[in-house]
C-alpha cells in the first residue's frame, strides 16, 4: 500500500515538474507570469499537456495492447497519430483574437525556418516520453513476469515437499498400526495437528518461528511414539522464539532427513536437533550417525532437502549459510538464517 501511494506521489510530482517547465522558461520577463495571455507559452503548456496523456495512453493502453502483443504494424500508426496530434493540434486550441496583441503568434506558416526548429523540439520531447514510458512499461512486465516466476517457483517446491513430507509420516503411523500399537490413536492426532498447520499456514510467505517449532516438535514426538527407546534425540531450543516469523516449512526436510537415514533398530541411532535464535539470526544444527538401511532410489534421492536448498536460494538470498557434513560415520547440517 505505501509503495503504491509513493507511486502515485512521484507521477504527480512528475507531472507538476513537466507542466512548469513552459511556465519557468518562458521568453519574456520572468516577472510577469500572465501566461494564459500569450499565445505562444499557452500553445506551449497544451503542448506539455498533450505529452503527459500520451504518455500514460502509451504506458496503459498503447504498449501492453499493441506492443506486448506483437502489433507492431498497428503500434507504429498510433504512435505517428500521436505525434501529429501532439505537434498540430495545440496551436489550433490557441484562441489568437482574443489574447494580448503584444506577444507574438506561437508559430509561423509550415515551411519556416523558426517552424521546422519548434517541430524539431516537440519531436525532441516526444520521443523522450515516448522512449520513458515505453521504457516504465517494459521494467514493470519484467518485474511481473519474475514475480511470477518466483511465485511459481516456490509453489512448485512447496508442492514436491508437502506430498514428500506426508508420505514419510504416514509411513510411520503404518508402522505402528501393523504393529497394532496403543501409539497409534495419538499418532493420528499429532498427525491431524501437523496438516491443519500445512494446511492453514504454508501457504502464507511467513509463518511464526514459535508455530513453526511447535511443527517440528510435533514431527519428533511423532518419530518417538514409532521408535519408543530405540533411538536418543537431543532437541533444545534457546533464544527469543517470540516475535519472530520464518518461511514455512524450511526447517523440517533437514529434520526429517536424519530420521530417514539416522534411524535404525538393530544399530545405536543418535539425533541432536539445536535451534539457537539471536536477534534476527536462526542457526539449527542437526546431526545424526549413519545407519544402515535399505532404500529404493528415491529415498536416496534426498529430494526434501534439495528442494529446501532451492527455497532458501529464492526466499533468503545472501541471507543464509548452509553447510553439509557428510562423512562415513555422521552427517550434520548447519543452516544460519538471518530473519529480518
Amino acid at each position: 500500500m505505501k509503495s503504491k501511494t509513493g507511486e502515485i506521489l512521484i507521477h504527480i510530482l512528475g507531472c507538476i515538474t513537466f507542466l512548469a517547465i513552459p511556465i519557468l522558461f518562458r521568453p519574456g520577463s520572468m516577472d510577469n507570469f500572465q501566461v494564459f495571455d500569450d499565445p505562444r507559452a499557452l500553445g506551449d503548456f497544451i503542448s506539455y499537456v498533450s505529452l503527459i496523456l500520451f504518455f500514460y495512453l502509451n504506458f496503459f493502453v498503447l504498449v501492453p495492447r499493441l506492443y506486448f502483443k506483437e502489433r507492431y504494424f498497428y503500434f507504429g500508426a498510433a504512435i505517428f497519430v500521436c505525434f501529429l496530434i501532439v505537434a498540430f493540434v495545440p496551436d489550433s486550441l490557441v484562441p489568437f483574437e482574443s489574447m494580448n496583441k503584444s506577444f507574438p503568434p506561437p508559430r509561423k506558416p509550415p515551411g519556416g525556418r523558426l517552424f521546422m526548429f519548434e517541430i524539431g523540439n516537440v519531436l525532441f520531447l516526444f520521443l523522450i516520453v515516448f522512449f520513458l514510458s515505453l521504457m516504465l512499461r517494459i521494467t514493470q512486465k519484467w518485474r511481473q513476469t519474475e514475480k511470477e516466476k518466483l511465485n511459481a517457483e516456490l509453489s512448485y517446491l512447496k508442492a514436491q515437499i508437502n506430498p514428500h513430507f506426508l508420505f514419510n509420516t504416514l509411513n510411520s503411523i503404518y508402522s505402528l498400526a501393523i504393529e497394532k500399537s496403543e501409539n497409534t490413536a495419538s499418532a493420528i492426532i499429532k498427525l491431524s495437528a501437523m496438516m491443519r498447520y500445512v494446511i492453514n499456514e504454508a501457504h502464507q510467505p511467513l509463518v511464526s518461528l514459535e508455530k513453526e517449532i511447535n511443527y517440528i516438535r510435533s514431527y519428533i514426538a511423532l518419530q518417538q511414539i514409532r521408535f519408543g527407546n530405540s533411538i536418543s534425540i537431543l532437541f533444545d531450543v534457546n533464544g527469543q522464539v517470540q516475535g519472530q516469523e520464518i518461511a514455512p516449512l524450511i526447517l523440517i526436510p533437514f529434520i526429517e532427513n536424519a530420521f530417514k537415514h539416522g534411524v535404525n533398530a538393530e544399530e545405536n541411532s543418535d539425533i541432536k536437533i539445536i535451534i539457537a535464535v539471536s536477534q534476527n539470526d536462526l542457526l539449527l544444527i542437526v546431526s545424526n550417525n549413519k545407519v544402515f538401511r535399505a532404500q529404493n532410489d528415491e529415498n536416496r534421492s534426498g529430494l526434501g532437502v534439495q528442494n529446501t536448498k532451492g527455497r532458501l536460494q529464492l526466499l533468503y538470498p545472501g541471507r543464509h549459510t548452509l553447510v553439509i557434513d557428510d562423512n562415513n560415520n555422521t552427517f550434520a547440517v548447519s543452516l544460519d538464517i538471518r530473519l529480518k
